[in-house]
């Protein structure tokens, strides 16, 4: 087993420890003995110092706007993003490993720097970025997607080591990448099961209704919220026994709010934006039936869903899309609609809401699940053997 010394982790898309697991790999690392640095965005709300030190994880932070609009937007939020995590890793010095997780496929160029320095490289594999850019701007494969798959193989070639989310993306790793199966590493993303454990249901928070349905996630252009509420359109006209609840926030938030509004659902759903963990807890163990909507595209089929696992650690019963990889995540813990099938989707909704017994079994085998196969203990030593193959010098570097 190879002896600890320094990682640098490097993240764009989320504030740490907001990134739930980032977080879980920098705890993991160290425990395994690594000294753990982050470079990361600052919060808005949260995770605002731009350095702090927290469980022993050294965090550096730099300020960056979000992207708003289309690709241009995005290339100025990476290119800032880009020269600040640059700025700091010169400041820190000399790393063992430096782990760069993805979105964008641009941190390659600050590893490859750290590398002619003696660092390893770990590449992270959150997405599949050129399926993610299919499937976000409905341009096809123009000149900026061509651009993506080239930041790809250069980000594959310069990897020392990959991680992947699953085997859908293991499998890319290794036909699209070029990389020797046995340097790709499953590191499955698990919630945090401290952070999901069940209170007393608040019949309240149904709104005078029998049923509550929930949505938690991401609010973009690909993960389906129009889809859920024009699936509940459907399901008004069938019945109105329920109040849904969508928490969480994103590019698409007031877009979908107005889409609400349109479809005369705006007595019906209520939108949280981000709230508390406290406060998703209190929502998750109220609800009766919970929404994963993301219609099958490049990306999503190959995607594991974070809120599924996070519906199944609460013990919910699902309806999802038929996707490749919601299978293999929620199992029976989940009824599937034919793909984008709103209609079915709906329909899915209402024979789950006349049948608590299959509510019960399906939440039952999901927390199983999460709780079992699916933990993070079993990605905690997928990440460990990932680092261990490594064999980064046995001396630690100076700081």
């Amino acid at each position: 087993m190879a002896l600890p010394g320094r990682a640098l982790i490097l993240v764009e898309n989320l504030s740490v420890p907001f990134d739930r697991r980032v977080w879980q790999e920098c705890t993991t690392l160290r425990d395994a003995g690594w000294q753990v640095h982050v470079i990361c965005p600052q919060g808005t709300k949260r995770d605002t110092e731009p350095e702090t030190v927290i469980d022993d994880v050294h965090i550096h932070r730099y300020p960056l706007k979000a992207a708003t609009g289309g690709p241009a937007g995005y290339l100025q939020e990476y290119g800032t993003a880009l020269w600040h995590t640059f700025r700091i890793a010169r400041r820190l010095g000399r790393f063992d490993v430096v782990h760069a997780c993805n979105p964008p496929d641009l941190l390659f160029l600050v590893a490859r720097m750290l590398k002619r320095r003696g660092a390893k490289f770990v590449f992270d594999q959150h997405d599949l970025v050129p399926e993610l850019y299919l499937s976000r701007f409905d341009r096809g494969e123009d000149l900026l997607y061509r651009g993506v798959c080239a930041l790809e193989r250069a980000t594959y070639r310069a990897a020392d080591v990959v991680i992947s989310t699953n085997e859908s993306y293991r499998d890319v790793a290794i036909s699209r990448g070029g990389k020797r199966p046995q340097d790709v590493f499953v590191v499955r993303s698990a919630p945090a099961v401290e952070r999901f454990r069940q209170v007393p249901p608040e019949p309240e928070l149904k709104r005078g209704k029998p049923f509550l349905l929930s949505y938690l996630g991401v609010m973009g252009p690909q993960d389906g919220v129009d889809y859920a509420l024009r699936s509940l359109a459907r399901l008004r006209e069938q019945r109105t026994d329920w109040h849904a609840v969508f928490v969480g926030s994103g590019d698409t938030f007031d877009e979908m709010v107005e889409l609400a509004r349109e479809l005369k659902l705006a007595d019906r759903v209520e939108f949280t934006g981000r709230i508390p963990d406290e406060d998703l807890v209190r929502y998750l163990s109220t609800a009766d039936v919970c929404l994963s909507p993301d219609p099958r595209n490049p990306l999503n089929d190959v995607s594991t869903m974070n809120k599924v696992m996070e519906y199944m650690a609460m013990a919910k019963p699902i309806v999802s899309f038929e996707l490749k990889e919601a299978r293999v995540s929620a199992g029976e813990a989940a009824v599937y609609a034919p793909a984008n099938d709103e209609t079915a989707f709906a329909d899915l909704i209402g024979k789950l809401l006349d049948d608590p017994e299959e509510r019960a079994r399906m939440g039952k085998l999901g927390q199983a699940r999460v709780e079992g196969p699916l933990a993070w203990r079993e990605s905690a030593k997928a990440l460990v053997a990932a680092y261990d193959s490594l064999n980064p010098s046995t001396s630690r570097t100076g700081q």
